[in-house]
Formats: C-alpha cells, sequence, structure tokens
C-alpha cells in the first residue's frame, strides 16, 4: 500500500510512501513509522484530530488514512479490526492489542525499566550499536507513554562505556553539566575520542605486547648459538673449506691454540695490547 500525499504536494509532483507490514511483533518500530508518514502527508487528524479540526476535514481525511492502515496490516491482524470504521477506532483497536490496558501497560514498563538497568556496552561492541540500543530504549519508553530523558540516556552511556573511553568520560563529566548536556553530543565527543586514540595507535606504530619482545629475544639467542662456530676465527668466517671446516672451532685468541674459543680458554687471561707491544719491544733491537 502506497500513500499518496494528501493535496498533490508542491508542484502537484507525488511521492508515495510504502506502509510497512505490522507482523505483531514489531508495533513499536511500525507504529513510529506509520504516525510519520501520516503526519507528512497531512493525515494524522484522522487518528487524533486537533482541537480546532472542523468535523468535514477530519472526515476527508479518514478515508485515505484508513486504507493506508489496511495496507500495512497482516491478513489474520486486518480481519480483526476490519470492522472499525474510522482510522481512529483502527488505531486504538492495534493500540490496545499490542500495548495493553493499563495493567499490562504499568508491567511492561516495569520490565523495559529492568532492560535497561541491566543494559551494558558488550566486549568489542561497536559504540554506535550500543548507543542504537540505548535510543531504541527512549523509543520503547515513548510507545508506552513514559519518557526516558536525556539525562538517563546520558548517565546510561557513560557509566558503562569500556575502560579505554575512560579518559573521555572523565573530561565529559568535567566539562559539560551531565544533567543538560543532549545525549547525541556526549556520543559524538566519545566517538570523536575513539578515532583519534586509534589514529595515535597507527601512528606509534601500534601496541607492542611484552610477550613478542620475549618471543624475539628467545629466537635472537638461538640465532646467536647456532652461529657460535664463526665467533673468535681468525679469517672471520665459520668454514675453512666447504665441509672439512664444518662445525669447526676457530683459533683462540687468548693462548693461539687452536679447538677452543678465548671465553673457554683455561690460560690467565693476557691483556692483548699490552702484551703485543712488550713482544715487539723484546723481539725488535733497539735502534738507538
Amino acid at each position: 500500500m502506497a500513500l499518496v500525499p494528501h493535496g498533490g504536494g508542491a508542484g502537484g509532483s507525488a511521492v508515495p510512501l510504502s506502509c510497512p507490514v505490522l507482523t505483531g511483533d514489531n508495533y513499536t518500530i511500525w507504529a513510529i513509522k506509520v504516525e510519520a508518514n501520516l503526519d507528512a502527508q497531512g493525515l494524522w487528524e484522522a487518528v487524533v484530530p486537533a482541537e480546532d479540526a472542523a468535523a468535514a476535514v477530519i472526515a476527508k481525511k479518514d478515508k485515505p488514512a484508513r486504507a493506508y492502515l489496511f495496507g500495512g496490516l497482516s491478513e489474520d491482524i486486518l480481519l480483526q479490526v476490519s470492522s472499525k470504521k474510522t482510522t481512529a477506532e483502527v488505531w486504538a483497536s492495534l493500540k490496545a492489542r499490542f500495548v495493553g490496558a493499563d495493567r499490562v501497560r504499568a508491567a511492561r514498563l516495569s520490565t523495559l525499566r529492568g532492560d535497561f538497568d541491566r543494559l551494558v556496552m558488550a566486549d568489542g561492541e561497536a559504540l554506535d550499536v550500543y548507543a542504537g540500543k540505548i535510543s531504541g530504549m527512549a523509543a520503547k519508553y515513548a510507545s508506552l507513554g513514559a519518557t526516558l530523558d536525556d539525562a538517563e540516556m546520558v548517565k546510561k552511556l557513560l557509566d558503562t562505556v569500556p575502560d579505554d573511553l575512560y579518559t573521555a568520560v572523565a573530561g565529559i563529566e568535567q566539562f559539560c553539566d551531565v544533567e543538560t548536556v543532549c545525549f547525541d553530543e556526549v556520543l559524538g565527543r566519545l566517538k570523536a575520542f575513539q578515532e583519534r586514540s586509534a589514529r595515535r595507535k597507527v601512528a606509534l606504530g601500534g601496541e607492542r605486547r611484552e610477550d613478542q619482545l620475549l618471543l624475539t629475544a628467545a629466537q635472537w639467542e638461538a640465532r646467536r648459538r647456532a652461529r657460535g662456530g664463526g665467533y673468535d676465527d681468525d679469517d672471520g668466517s665459520s668454514t675453512a673449506s666447504g665441509a672439512a671446516g664444518k662445525g669447526r672451532k676457530g683459533r683462540c685468541h687468548n693462548c693461539g691454540v687452536r679447538g677452543h674459543f678465548a671465553r673457554d680458554c683455561w690460560k690467565p687471561k693476557k691483556k692483548k695490547h699490552e702484551d703485543a707491544l712488550l713482544c715487539d719491544a723484546g723481539d725488535q733491537p733497539s735502534l738507538l
């Protein structure tokens, strides 16, 4: 069922508005969309007449509005309200069926308050998704005739965000009046802080984990041990000639004997530079 604008619209153009189908489980969303469509076409007065509205005007709007509602009902629901002669009666019947009487309404409102109190942001949940849940609660409150104001929504959002946003929460509570600030403004500030933090992590190369550093050190030590055959060699290579030199140790720089390294030498450690100078002085004849 498509709704043609009442009165033709500007320049006589018409933009049809399709009616969502009421299935029984989506009444809150269905009522919001239908009310917006009827109000946009000037037909909402057929449901809730204005105080100064003339009866003739209301009667003229009633038929297209009633037909529009019928187009959005499933067959079983349509059969139950088909006997209603006016749009207001159809709307009231649907509301009574899905919202219930005052006692049922009070019970549902109590359940909704409990759901709101238990609402917590899950690990890894996107901030927009969680904020949408809070806004959805406000719509459900409105469908039951209650109000969930911005102060309660802001408090719920600030109290249940993850730890990485607590710095932004502290700033908002310090510089903003959380009793009067708009929910959308608080959400925008949190999203801006979250995106700025993400950019900073990327600029710094991301978070470095301690276990990764330890693993790298262990790998480096293993590589150093595996290449130990090339240490302290006299010619700087780990193998002298092909496979014959594979696995051989170099010459000890402390005692000059091959087969072990200077760090493993059992002889007293000598001072390289001083000994070299003394040997040169003792071996060479004096020029004077």
